[in-house]
């Protein structure tokens, strides 16, 4: 017979070995990591999340794009981050269109410099600048600015684009690959000039800014209609959609009117007679932002060429974009700048 003493040193022997190969596999289990999330690289000038999740690195890159009815339609205006309107000579508008995340393959058409050309890319950190020439006065202006002047007039006939059926001067497109190559060197993304947020500013009028109108001129008579669909503003001229070389209707997630102070400058931009049209793009005036579906109204300021505006509503609260791209109209004193809510709003 087996001896209670034996039977009791079996069985703490055992507990012993099943013990131990319970420690034994406690030690091969790894602590389960904690979830984290790291944070999304974002487009400086969009604020929203960048190709691939990463941020090109290349300066900012502005275009000069023409805006006569000759001139539509346009090319690659949807794909740029932000894009200038500008009074230039007589009643009529151009286009700097500003590109760093996206890279489309035809941009244009291609138009000479201007003088508001320097103070709009001179807050971009240090901007290649693409032209069509321009006046000497003008190309002094630029050339005295901390810019990358990229005049394709000057030897780079090659590294244009001219589609068929357009007609010089409206003919000459270019694609941005091309256009950063022409300075290489330069790998460093621009500081962001806007500050985004997903969510509205404080004091937001939900429905107040369906639509707003800026009549430049007959050539230019622009609206932006609110579009909840596509969550953007919709361009029409003189109450047609502006419908771009690729089919689609020019967009914005954010419309940005700043009203300005211009003079007529002592230079003929052209053989009728058209004066230059000089734009004072520093100090303050009245603001309207539309994001949303939402009018904000406010004051910008801004102390000197080589900084960015700062946008504040009238509760005295800094305005927000929403991440995406932004137009900003740059519209003379004297212009009527007229928004409306969605409870009247109708298609332009």
């Amino acid at each position: 017979m087996i001896s209670a003493v034996a039977v009791l040193i079996v069985g703490v022997v055992a507990a012993g070995l099943l013990g131990g190969r319970k420690q034994a596999n406690a030690a091969k289990v790894a602590p389960r990591p904690v979830p984290t999330t790291a944070p999304r690289a974002t487009c400086p000038l969009t604020g929203a999340p960048a190709p691939g999740g990463v941020v090109p690195n290349r300066p900012a890159l502005g275009i000069k794009i023409g805006n006569y009815p000759a001139d539509r339609p346009s090319a690659g205006l949807n794909q740029a981050d932000i894009v200038f309107e500008e009074p230039v000579e007589g009643t009529i508008t151009r286009l700097v269109a500003i590109y760093q995340c996206e890279a489309p393959a035809l941009v244009g058409d291609l138009r000479s410099a201007r003088q508001p050309d320097q103070a709009i890319l001179s807050q971009l950190s240090h901007p290649i600048f693409v032209h069509a020439g321009g006046i000497n006065p003008v190309l002094a202006i630029i050339a005295a600015s901390p810019l990358t002047d990229e005049n394709v007039i000057d030897g780079n006939g090659s590294d244009l684009i001219n589609p068929p059926g357009r007609v010089a001067p409206y003919s000459t497109f270019v694609n941005t690959t091309t256009m950063w190559g022409l300075d290489a060197a330069d790998t460093s993304p621009p500081a962001p000039i806007f500050q985004y947020s997903a969510s509205l500013p404080p004091g937001s009028v939900p429905g107040s800014g369906a639509s707003v109108a800026i009549p430049f001129s007959s050539y230019s008579d622009v609206t932006w209609r609110w579009d909840a669909q596509t969550g953007a503003y919709l361009r029409f001229y003189s109450g047609q959609p502006d419908i771009l070389v690729d089919g689609t209707q020019t967009q914005a997630t954010n419309v940005v009117i700043m009203t300005v102070q211009t003079t007529i400058g002592p230079w003929y931009e052209n053989t009728q007679g058209g004066r230059e049209v000089e734009v004072t793009y520093a100090g303050t005036g009245p603001l309207v932002v539309m994001r949303n579906g939402v009018a904000i109204t406010g004051t910008w300021a801004r102390s000197s060429l080589t900084q960015p505006a700062t946008l504040t509503a009238s509760n005295g609260k800094p305005i927000t974009l929403q991440p995406g791209n932004t137009w900003e109209e740059l519209v003379p004193a004297g212009i009527p700048v007229t928004t409306t809510p969605a409870t009247t709003a109708t298609p332009p």
